[in-house]
């Protein structure tokens, strides 16, 4: 599948996160049970390569797919948060329920909440995995 025919197939989830051409994109925690095909269609939309975990720009909006085996996930989302613009966003990618490294909402909740995040929405993102969009509350936004 071409990038292009992938941002088609994800053309929702793509319009729901806010994707634009020119963004900056940042991916972490990516592995062999992820979904190409969306980190396909991101790039796709914002006409450049996705980043690596360990790149040093600022970025418009991060990727991150988290397990439930990944560890503590306040600590990935502060990590998150240090390559992020003044308005850029988190959307966290984590197994849907019944799937292996499943987290519980309130879990998310929660975290998000201690790493100084707001959620915003819920969305199906691909077969396998779910988002959850994150951002910094607009009163801690310059």
């Amino acid at each position: 599948m071409s990038a292009t025919d992938a941002a088609a197939d994800f053309a929702g989830v793509i319009a729901r996160l806010g994707v634009e051409t020119d963004m900056i994109v940042q991916q972490i925690g990516f592995d062999t049970d992820c979904d190409e095909e969306l980190t396909a269609a991101v790039a796709d939309v914002a006409g450049s390569p996705v980043l690596d975990a360990d790149t040093d720009e600022v970025v418009d909006l991060v990727l991150l797919w988290w397990r439930d085996e990944d560890g503590d996930l306040v600590d990935g989302l502060v990590d998150a948060l240090h390559p992020l613009a003044d308005n850029g966003m988190i959307l966290l990618l984590t197994p849907k329920p019944g799937r292996e490294g499943h987290i519980e909402p309130s879990d998310i909740a929660d975290s998000a909440r201690t790493a100084g995040l707001q959620q915003t929405s819920v969305l199906n993102a691909t077969r396998d995995w779910q988002g959850t969009r994150l951002v910094a509350p607009k009163a801690a936004r310059k």
